[in-house]
């Protein structure tokens, strides 16, 4: 079995530190117990320094022998394929749970990043909070009913929806106290724990060489 390599940048500054998107791939290597290294690029000419690699200059990208990806969505999908720990093996299940991890990319993230950007740049009401909103509220009915999204247990879908709904100015809009508790579980795995420690001492590294 080849192993996993995970691109990120080699530092970045304090405020995305624990939120840059190679975590989620951090994560779900932790999770499922596979392998994995993690290589850098540099930050300062982050925008042009990998566009062989991704076409956007954004990071994570990910090698796994002959197979190179970008996208943290598509990363996630194909780690989660190598383990039963995070995608069923029952196609019911399995489906939901695909469908659950492009809800969290297309129907919450696609709302919560832009508003987070506007938000940041003092235009927050800039005709998107209402629309987070009830994307948020609807999201809340869910997971009031359930622990996890699909079949009962962790899966990709909980990782991915914990992560785009972890990010603070998300998780302080309104009272949703079922998302809290569920965005709460999520963290408390030491998966996550691992995952997110081993970024913020990357990125501490990167302080290093800089002063």
């Amino acid at each position: 079995m080849s192993q996993l390599t995970i691109w990120t940048l080699d530092w970045v500054p304090d405020r995305p530190r624990g939120f840059v998107r190679d975590l989620r791939l951090r994560w779900a290597c932790e999770e499922a117990g596979l392998p994995y290294t993690v290589r850098t690029i540099a930050f300062e000419d982050r925008a042009t320094n990998h566009l062989d690699r991704q076409p956007f200059g954004q990071v994570p990208y990910l090698d796994d022998g002959v197979v190179e990806m970008f996208e943290s969505g598509a990363g996630l999908l194909h780690i989660a394929g190598k383990s039963e720990t995070l995608m069923p093996t029952d196609s019911a299940a399995a489906a939901e749970t695909l469908q659950w991890t492009v809800a969290a990319l297309n129907s919450i993230e696609m709302v919560t990043v832009p508003w987070w950007f506007l938000k940041i740049s003092g235009a927050e009401n800039a005709g998107l909070t209402g629309w987070m909103e009830q994307r948020l509220s609807r999201i809340e009915e869910v997971l009031g009913e359930r622990e996890w999204l699909v079949a009962g247990r962790f899966t990709v879908a909980d990782l991915l929806m914990a992560d785009v709904l972890r990010v603070p100015d998300v998780r302080a809009f309104g009272h949703r106290p079922a998302t809290e508790a569920f965005i709460a579980r999520a963290i408390a795995r030491p998966a996550f724990a691992k995952a997110h420690a081993d970024q913020m001492a990357l990125f501490e590294v990167g302080d290093a060489t800089r002063s």
